[in-house]
């Protein structure tokens, strides 16, 4: 008698640089982080993307993603970097990326939104 063992492969994690890491979150990942609750601003930002009809694998992925992309404001990145990191990691079109950053701005790191 033989025995065939088979092991399920394991994702590769992606390298840790802004466009990899985006496309993890954009297209969804085994694990994502759970938002702790749902707040009207996680409410709003779910609903600018519906409208835009960005999908997501999850509310979370997507705010998740959101994050992100303060986080590599934070770095030092500008919004066009991010917004193109989005564009060459995800299924998202030009216009869709900088939308996603745009929106992602407005709702979770305003700072960077000039108001000029």
């Amino acid at each position: 008698m033989t025995i065939t063992q088979i092991r399920k492969s394991m994702p590769r994690l992606l390298p840790l640089t802004a466009g990899p890491v985006l496309l993890f979150w954009l297209l969804g990942s085994a694990v994502t982080a759970a938002t702790a609750h749902a707040d009207a601003k996680d409410d709003a930002f779910v609903a600018a993307l519906q409208a835009k009809d960005i999908t997501f694998e999850s509310r979370d992925a997507a705010i998740n993603s959101a994050h992100l992309v303060c986080h590599e404001l934070d770095l030092g990145q500008s919004p066009e970097q991010v917004a193109n990191d989005v564009l060459n990691s995800s299924h998202l079109d030009g216009f869709h990326a900088g939308y996603f950053v745009g929106v992602s701005m407005h709702t979770y790191c305003p700072k960077y939104v000039s108001h000029s």
